[in-house]
Order: C-alpha cells, then sequence, then structure tokens
C-alpha cells in the first residue's frame, strides 16, 4: 500500500511489538492526517474483535493471516510498495537466514556500497524510512515465514538459505509453511535472481519454476579463513559469494569479508574454555536438523543440553546422530525432552547418561561437573525455548551466565 492510499484515513496497527511501534512512528511522520489506533494482546484480551471498524488494518507478523476478517496489509507489504524491489535481497531459510543476510551486507558494507540489514534480523523495515537514503542504496532483508506467509512482492534477488520443517503451530501444517516460505518468489518476473542451496530436492523443484534466472552455491569459491564453524556455514558462505558476485563484487573484495565477519550470538558460540572443557551455546538451533548440523560441526562433544517446547518433531535422526558420535551426557529440559529420551531409548546399543531439568542453573551444574577436559559441552536444543524461556536468546544468555559461574567456581 502507497503512502498516498493512507492519507487521512483510520489506521489500525494490530499488534504492538517492536514493528508495530515503528509502523506507528512511520505513519506519523509520512501518512498526514490519518488516526492511528493501537490494539494488542497487551491492551485488550479481544483485540482481534475490532477489525472492521477502521478503513485500514497494518497485521504485525506475529498474529496468523488465519485470525484476519478483513483485509488487511503488513508493513513489509507497505516496505516494498514504497521503496520498489530494486536493490532488495531478501533472504530466508529455516536455519542459517540471519547469518547469511548479516553476512552478505557485511560484504556489501566492505565494496563501499551502502547497505542497510534489515527485517527478521531486529531492524523493522519501516525504519529506514527514518533516514534519508542513498539512491544507490542496498537493502538486504530477512525475511520469516510468517513475514512471507502473505507477502505481495518478490525482491530482486531471493535468498533461501535452507528447507525443512518448522513453525507447524503458526502455519498450521508443514505443507503451509513450506508454501509460506515459496511465497518470496510468487511475485518474480523474468529479471528477478534466485539464490539457492540445492542439496534441499524442494529448493530445486522451486527453481526449475522460476520465472527468472536461478543461481546456487558458488561451489567454485575455496574458503581460506573464516570464524565461522561447520559445513552449513561453509555453504551459507558460499551461497552469499554466489549472491554478491550477481553485484559485481570481487571474491577478492568477499574474501576479506569473510575473514573479518564475526558469527552472531547464540549461533556455535564458542563461550569459553574452562579447566580444558570448551562451552559453546548454540541457543538458535531450534529444530532437530539444526542441532545435526551442530553435532557435524566438531569432534569430542560429550555433553549436550537438548529440548524446549514440542511442536511435534520426530527425532529419531537426532537420535541416531548422538549415538554415532557416542554422546555421552544428556541434558534433557521439557516439554520435548521425554520425546528425545523416547527416541534414544529406541536405540539399544546406545546408553547415554540423562539428567533430566527445568532447570538451566541445574543443567549448568550438572555438565561442569560431568564433562572431561579436552571434551565440548553444548547448548543445542533440537526444540524451540517456548516451554520455559521467553526465547533462544534468554535460553543462551543464561547459559552463558551460569557457565561463567561455575565453571570458574570449579577452576578455583
Amino acid at each position: 500500500m502507497k503512502i498516498a492510499d493512507m492519507i487521512g484515513k483510520s489506521i489500525l496497527i494490530l499488534g504492538y511489538g517492536k514493528e508495530g511501534r515503528t509502523t506507528e512512528k512511520f505513519l506519523q511522520k509520512n501518512v498526514p492526517n490519518c488516526n492511528i489506533t493501537i490494539l494488542d494482546k497487551s491492551i485488550n484480551d479481544n483485540y482481534l474483535d475490532q477489525q472492521a471498524e477502521f478503513d485500514i488494518v497494518i497485521k504485525t507478523p506475529g498474529i496468523p493471516k488465519r485470525e484476519m476478517k478483513v483485509p488487511y496489509t503488513t508493513a513489509t507489504n507497505i516496505f516494498f510498495a514504497n521503496k520498489g524491489l530494486q536493490a532488495v535481497i531478501g533472504v530466508t531459510g529455516t536455519k542459517g537466514k540471519s547469518t547469511t543476510a548479516s553476512l552478505i551486507a557485511h560484504i556489501i558494507n566492505d565494496s563501499g556500497r551502502t547497505v542497510y540489514l534489515i527485517g527478521n534480523i531486529g531492524v523493522p523495515a519501516l525504519s529506514i524510512f527514518e533516514h534519508e537514503l542513498e539512491n544507490d542504496a542496498i537493502f538486504v532483508y530477512e525475511l520469516s515465514s510468517y513475514q512471507l506467509d502473505d507477502i505481495k512482492y518478490s525482491p530482486e534477488i531471493s535468498v533461501v538459505v535452507s528447507l525443512f520443517h518448522d513453525h507447524i503451530n503458526y502455519h498450521g501444517s508443514f505443507d503451509k509453511y513450506y508454501l509460506a516460505k515459496k511465497n518470496i518468489l510468487s511475485f518474480a518476473t523474468s529479471n528477478s535472481i534466485f539464490a539457492y542451496n540445492p542439496k534441499y530436492t524442494e529448493l530445486v523443484k522451486w527453481a526449475t519454476e522460476f520465472k527468472g534466472r536461478s543461481i546456487t552455491v558458488a561451489t567454485d569459491y575455496s574458503i581460506k579463513k573464516t570464524k565461522l564453524v561447520g559445513p552449513h556455514n561453509i555453504e551459507d558462505i558460499q551461497l552469499a559469494v554466489a549472491v554478491v558476485r550477481q553485484l559485481g563484487i570481487p571474491d577478492k573484495i568477499s574474501r576479506g569479508a569473510i575473514e573479518s565477519f564475526q558469527p552472531l550470538s547464540h549461533r556455535l558460540e564458542i563461550i569459553g574454555v574452562h579447566n580444558g572443557v570448551t562451552y559453546i551455546d548454540d541457543a538458535i538451533s531450534t529444530t532437530p536438523e539444526s542441532t545435526i548440523a551442530a553435532l557435524n560441526s566438531f569432534k569430542n562433544i560429550q555433553t549436550i543440553l537438548l529440548g524446549g517446547e514440542n511442536r511435534g518433531y520426530k527425532f529419531d535422526n537426532l537420535a541416531l546422530e548422538l549415538a554415532k558420535k557416542n554422546v555421552e551426557f544428556l541434558v534433557l529440559f521439557p516439554d520435548s525432552g521425554d520425546k528425545i529420551r523416547e527416541a534414544v531409548e529406541k536405540i539399544k546399543t546406545f546408553n547415554p547418561k540423562i539428567f533430566e531439568t527445568s532447570s538451566m542453573e541445574e543443567a549448568v551444574k550438572f555438565c561442569v561437573k560431568k564433562t572431561n577436559s579436552g571434551m565440548i559441552c553444548i547448548l543445542s536444543s533440537a526444540s524451540p525455548s517456548y516451554s520455559i524461556w521467553k526465547d533462544f536468546n534468554e535460553k543462551g544468555d543464561q547459559f552463558q551466565e551460569f557457565v561463567k559461574k561455575y565453571a570458574q567456581e570449579n577452576k578455583n
């Protein structure tokens, strides 16, 4: 929706989190004579019942579209309607999208061009209208499935990093989740570009149906030095290189940027070595597939902290990987901890010692006591954090806090 279409209208912002607050600022600055109303579950439990009373409804991503009773728009669609599609690189994927989007933006910045990293990374897209924008600026937009579910535009370059099951509680089924992700390509033209990792067979299928030009990971690019760990991160680096090549950025620039790029928090983050034990925070790994990737990124993992919100995931492949790596100690959190235990107990030749708890403090105490020098203790939950924690950031922060407290005490 264009700014001109909102002038003088009664506008409802439905949902008042970070994006909702930014949308309010955008309207106040850019849309004259509009009448803004805020409705949010923190204000009124029945906040979804008043949608029909307004000329325009702007829905925030946390509200599923099935809850909407009237036509609506979103901050993402307002961004594209008023910014345009050119010079926008949209990045999505089940896992790896934040790291890949951040790396692409980092490389572009090192090339000397102006770049804005926005979206699900934590910077609401409409906040860019608070600045005077350079004509040649590039926007790297991290897009979640929530934002893509009702998008009406495709970026100039669409990047899909990975694809496996997630967010069934929001979308209603895995098929609908896949369709939400695929929506990033729904409005592409012959000039659009689709960059993807071909190890995901569904993405290969999407590429055959794509209207524009498809590119895959730059397998010809050899990575000499990086702080990113694990085979999946190597693939994400090569995908980022493939994308920035489309902008004419030479590999020499990319190489320097890749070497200087700092990994994001809670993503295979080595938080310290205490008494010879390496502690790793991978709280972002909220699916079995991402935890399997973490297990394949290190040797000598002796202790792992698993479990969280139960979203119906299958843990059989994770259990097989734990057995293959001979992980000796499993710390299991509710609610999915029981399901993980069941999957592990199916493997008669694998008998790890299991500690079940709902306390991060007690979990870390156990890990500090049991993990031997020269080995690794990793938090990589294979489940969302919401069973106990607000989000993966809070869970990872607690892990780091107690590791520093008890590992240091043990040292003394």
